[in-house]
């Protein structure tokens, strides 16, 4: 079970990686952002007491942060944003050149993966393990390699060639 203090210290720590998460989920939407940021703590301290300790308590927010953007995504189709503030969000060595145009196509690529993959690109661009991706989504963190390495030729195929 997770402590009042706990939890505080926890929000405090993680809230601008959960935020980062879910604006990348929403395409910039800050508004939806920051309501899907707190319906997460929400569901946190609502259900603190399920929280056994099998893992990092970062993993199951991270895990209730995701369900929360796909649920979102699942009750309204995504609208194409202005993303163009995005740019605190990427890690420079992802693009193939640094411009506000590479990264704004970037993030419109990002927004034409498959829900899955969109989670684990948003999760590394959040610097998360990938160890704790794979705890988080159920997956093998051998998986999850492969599939940031198909992930990332796609996103590359993508910015380059505009598909």
């Amino acid at each position: 079970m997770v402590t009042e203090a706990e939890f505080t210290t926890t929000y405090n720590n993680l809230h601008p990686k959960v935020y980062r998460l879910c604006l990348g989920y929403v395409t910039g939407d800050e508004q939806i952002a920051r309501e899907l940021c707190q319906q997460t703590f929400i569901n946190v301290w609502n259900h603190r007491k399920s929280f056994k300790g099998n893992s990092k308590i970062d993993t199951y927010i991270y895990r209730i942060a995701v369900n929360c953007c796909l649920g979102h995504l699942k009750k309204k189709k995504p609208t194409n944003i202005d993303i163009r503030d995005q740019t605190k969000m990427v890690d420079d060595s992802v693009l193939p050149e640094e411009n506000p145009k590479t990264i704004e196509q970037l993030y419109r690529c990002i927004d034409q993966l498959k829900p899955i993959n969109k989670t684990v690109i948003l999760m590394e661009l959040e610097e998360i393990p990938q160890d704790e991706i794979a705890t988080t989504l159920g997956y093998s963190h051998g998986s999850i390699r492969t599939r940031l390495s198909r992930i990332r030729e796609a996103l590359l195929k993508c910015i380059t060639h505009g598909k």
